[in-house]
């Protein structure tokens, strides 16, 4: 399934004044890492966010939020969001600003060794 392009370059254009943004194809969507840490995905229509795992159930009932399960397992400060979700700009921009905030504390993953 092709992701929304217009969502992804309204993502592309709230993260321009940072230094260090690289896209990647990920979760059949494109995936924007900031300095090389996921930040945020767009999946399909969705946005999947990535956000300090505490704030959990406050994001999830957030309109047009759902939780992320992969394999029968939620993952927790992960959360897709619908256009219901990501709309207004005020709603998009918390979004990205809950992505962005969680992005220097955010483990970022290991390289895989060629």
């Amino acid at each position: 399934m092709p992701y929304n392009e217009k969502l992804a370059a309204r993502i592309r254009t709230a993260l321009t004044h940072l230094p260090h943004v690289e896209e990647k194809k990920m979760f059949r969507g494109v995936t924007f890492m900031v300095n090389d840490k996921m930040c945020i995905s767009v999946s399909g229509d969705e946005m999947m966010c990535r956000f300090e795992p505490a704030l959990q159930q406050e994001v999830v009932d957030k309109a047009g939020c759902r939780p992320m399960i992969m394999k029968g397992r939620e993952y927790k400060g992960y959360v897709y969001v619908s256009e219901t979700g990501y709309k207004s700009k005020k709603d998009f921009d918390y979004w990205v600003y809950l992505c962005l905030s969680f992005n220097n504390k955010a483990k970022s993953s290991k390289k895989k060794k060629k």
